[in-house]
């Protein structure tokens, strides 16, 4: 069984030696621990910290992409890599490494394919009252857009079976760790949650710049998701609510038409038709979402027949 522990890392020559200092080298169940290290383009000595610590794999970026540019390149290449397991770790120390063999318990016992470390939010000194607040809200909004039961849907410090690993794929810019779940839980992919320990904050977050900076990507991030993965119930809504004030405009009119005031409001029955055409043109939009949702799914099933293929894994290709 084989462990890969990915890090993305983005000029953090500075609190990487203490990251990789506490990841432990002898966990039970596991045959092989190595480390990822994803340089997102950093312009420090990162690299050179990361060559000295013995680091076995390092992907680099030319330039800065984004935490979650750099967390889906380490999923593909930890694949590639051959590892069973996957454990995303952050650069900055902020979760606690010792924690890593209670993150992937879950997934050596075939009781998960996917598991995020769930932190005590409440007791974390450095974050402030809006902040715990947020992430709490965070999560429960995640809860109901994805029906998973996340505890901490924000926390990046997660654990992927391989399977899991090869059907995520990541197409936001800002962040992976809404988008993943959302996916995972659409893909039948089976999640849960652990608690974990954090550990003393050594910078900012660079992730989030402000709380207000925070709530605006957040929420943009969250609607764009719930349009993608869920076309329909988000045209079908619209629909609908475009029909029902058209509708209710329709019965405007008809109740002054049989007071005898009818041409008075026939701008009123112009609206109804325009909402009611808008309505219909919306409707057309939820199904023909809908259909390029499938043929999303069906290409996705060929991106794992494909990974397959490249990694030998030939008698996958077969069950499948």
């Amino acid at each position: 069984m084989k462990l890969i522990i990915q890090i993305p890392c983005f000029n953090e020559e500075e609190t990487l030696p203490k990251t990789l200092e506490a990841i432990p080298k002898n966990i039970d169940g596991i045959d092989e621990v190595e480390i990822l290290i994803i340089n997102d383009g950093s312009t420090d000595k990162t690299v050179d910290v990361a060559k000295k610590s013995g680091v076995n794999h390092i992907v680099e970026f030319s330039k800065n992409l984004g935490l979650a540019r750099a967390f889906d390149a380490g999923l593909k290449n930890s694949v590639k890599l051959g590892a069973d397991i996957i454990v995303n770790l952050d650069a900055d120390n902020q979760y606690s490494a010792e924690d890593i063999p209670k993150l992937i318990k879950p997934i050596l016992e075939n009781k998960a394919d996917i598991v995020i470390g769930a932190r005590p939010i409440n007791s974390i000194k450095h974050f402030s009252p809006l902040k715990k607040m947020l992430q709490k809200l965070g999560s429960f909004v995640m809860k109901k857009l994805s029906g998973a039961d996340i505890i901490d849907a924000p926390s990046g410090f997660r654990a992927f079976n391989r399977e899991a690993a090869k059907r995520i794929n990541i197409f936001d810019n800002y962040t992976y760790t809404m988008e993943s779940i959302i996916q995972a839980q659409r893909k039948g992919l089976a999640i849960l949650s652990v608690p974990i320990n954090v550990n003393n904050d050594l910078r900012p977050s660079r992730l989030v710049k402000n709380n207000f900076d925070y709530i605006f990507r957040s929420a943009k991030t969250m609607i764009r998701f719930f349009i993608i993965y869920h076309p329909f119930r988000f045209f079908a809504l619209l629909a609908s609510i475009f029909l029902i004030l058209g509708l209710a405009l329709g019965m405007r009119y008809l109740y002054f038409f049989f007071l005898g005031d009818g041409a008075g409001h026939v701008q009123s029955l112009i609206l109804c038709g325009l909402l009611i055409t808008i309505s219909f043109q919306t409707a057309l939009l939820a199904i023909i979402s809908d259909l390029l949702g499938i043929n999303r799914k069906l290409i996705e099933d060929v991106q794992i027949k494909v990974q397959n293929i490249t990694n030998g894994e030939f008698d996958k290709i077969n069950k499948e």
